[in-house]
């Protein structure tokens, strides 16, 4: 049996998905804070389970039974880390044969703001003897292609990342990740650094939007502070307006890079480009 925490997320659903490919339905259960949400990954045959990260309770009971889990780590940010030692220990209760966590790209070493939970979430997994693989998963590509659609608006791509290079990845390549790791045997003990095949900085992925939208489109960089107080502007919550900003920061300095190309190895094919990404979303503009 296989859990997949967070499963009606983005990710989790692609990771029910992948999985899907490679077992039984009946062997996977999508572990949800919001069953009524999952009727749709029921009807596929997956079993669905409450399992509310602040609730400890319903984790004991969506674990029984099961032999991997994927905790996929919370959203909410400020929060994640007494949410994710909760899933932990239900785990270790369950006796789960793998626990599986989605962290972040260099966790150990990141710059970004976001790295303070994953480092304290890998520190607790390591700590509490489960049997773990930590899946530090870089930028998906889909988080600066959200915003496309203004770009192409308003002419101009703003940011904070500087020449920083980026390595990212599909969505869907991380999701493959997951259900690779998850299906094989040998993963226990083992930290995959996984990032893009290839890398831009948002100078080139601003011209690639020009190029497939047959607009003008400016990048244009900004400091820290210019770029959070953009997006709060532009009404974003000022959490995220700032990780965002944070993040680009970090970004330019390399945080966001990486290549090993470990990714592509355990998918067993390239990352998908980030050009293909682009061109999906410009075409929904």
């Amino acid at each position: 049996m296989i859990a997949v925490t967070g499963a009606t997320g983005q990710l989790g659903r692609l990771v029910i998905e992948a999985l899907l490919k490679k077992v039984p339905a009946a062997d996977i259960i999508a572990a949800v804070r919001s069953p009524e949400k999952a009727k749709d990954i029921a009807a596929l045959g997956v079993q669905v389970r409450k399992a509310d990260y602040s609730q400890p309770d319903t984790l004991v009971s969506a674990f029984s039974g099961v032999e991997k889990v994927l905790l996929i780590s919370s959203s909410e940010v400020g929060a994640r880390e007494a949410q994710h030692k909760s899933v932990i220990a239900a785990a270790k209760e369950a006796g789960v044969l793998l626990l599986a966590y989605t962290s972040l790209l260099h966790a150990d070493t990141t710059p970004l703001g976001l790295g303070s939970e994953h480092r304290s979430t890998e520190q607790a997994l390591i700590a509490s003897g489960v049997p773990f693989a930590i899946l530090r998963n870089g930028w998906y590509t889909e988080n600066y292609a959200a915003s496309i659609a203004p770009a192409v608006a308003h002419g101009a791509f703003i940011g904070a990342a500087g020449e920083g290079k980026i390595a990212s990845a599909s969505r869907q390549d991380y999701a493959e990740a997951a259900a690779a790791v998850l299906t094989s045997s040998g993963a226990a003990g083992k930290t995959y650094e996984l990032a893009g095949d290839t890398a831009y900085t948002l100078a080139e992925f601003s011209a690639e939007i020009a190029q497939k939208s047959g607009k003008e489109i400016q990048y244009v960089n900004m400091s820290q502070a210019e770029f959070s107080a953009a997006l709060k502007g532009a009404g974003l919550p000022d959490w995220l307006a700032e990780m965002l900003a944070d993040s680009d920061a970090g970004a330019a300095q390399g945080a966001l890079f990486d290549d090993g190309r470990t990714l592509s190895k355990l998918i067993g094919r390239p990352t998908t480009p980030w050009q293909d990404v682009v061109s999906a979303f410009v075409a929904k503009v």
